[in-house]
């Protein structure tokens, strides 16, 4: 069985999508034979690397809504996030284009490490301030998930897996999806958003019936 996972790396729902869908994975008793795929699904593509202002101001100006409201907003998603174990700082937090991290992803899953980088790389933007657009911020953390700084800085330096990433967007559109994060098992059944875990369980047993 085949999990295809669209995301982004600065989705704060993705990344409580990931810990639901691994939390119902780990109570599946055929998980050996499920092979999660992590596909690029850029949120905000016109994005500058390195953008100023803070992330509530952003959400405030993207959805136009006040500050208060936003600030609201990120409160609420740290919550659900710390229900399934998961601490953000999203007053910290530093966002910016992830076309560059979605291509350092893939780099990562030519060597069957994209799961770890994905995790690595969620963690560092919600919980670390991680400067997610910033190439070298990106590098220093290649080595946790086994991949060498230089190594990653040089696939960042080229245009290394652009193609790879656009791909990944052209099956979203492919597929209809419009938003993340959003699984898709065997091309066939889609969960859409971070529903509880209880559903990415019955729809794990579901795909695996219907096999």
């Amino acid at each position: 069985m085949q999990i295809e996972v669209w995301s982004d790396v600065i989705c704060p729902w993705c990344y409580i999508g990931k810990r639901k869908l691994e939390m119902a994975l780990a109570r599946f008793p055929h998980w050996e034979s499920v092979q999660v795929v992590w596909r690029s699904f850029e949120l905000n593509p016109n994005s500058p690397r390195n953008p100023t202002g803070t992330l509530n101001e952003m959400l405030a100006e993207k959805y136009q809504v006040t500050l208060q409201e936003a600030e609201s907003m990120n409160d609420r998603v740290s919550q659900a996030a710390k229900e399934v174990g998961l601490i953000y700082h999203l007053e910290s937090a530093r966002p910016g284009n992830t076309f560059d991290a979605h291509r350092l992803l893939h780099f990562a899953a030519s060597r069957q490490l994209d799961d770890v980088a994905s995790e690595r790389l969620m963690q560092g933007y919600f919980s670390e301030s991680l400067a997610v657009g910033d190439i070298h911020a990106l590098a220093r953390l290649a080595p946790e998930f086994g991949i060498t700084e230089q190594e990653a800085l040089s696939v960042l330096e080229s245009d290394a897996y652009a193609n790879a990433v656009r791909a990944d967007e052209a099956r979203a559109t492919d597929f209809g999806i419009t938003g993340v994060p959003c699984f898709v098992i065997d091309e066939n059944i889609v969960i859409a958003g971070a529903q509880p875990v209880e559903v990415f369980a019955d729809t794990l047993r579901q795909a695996w019936a219907e096999k």
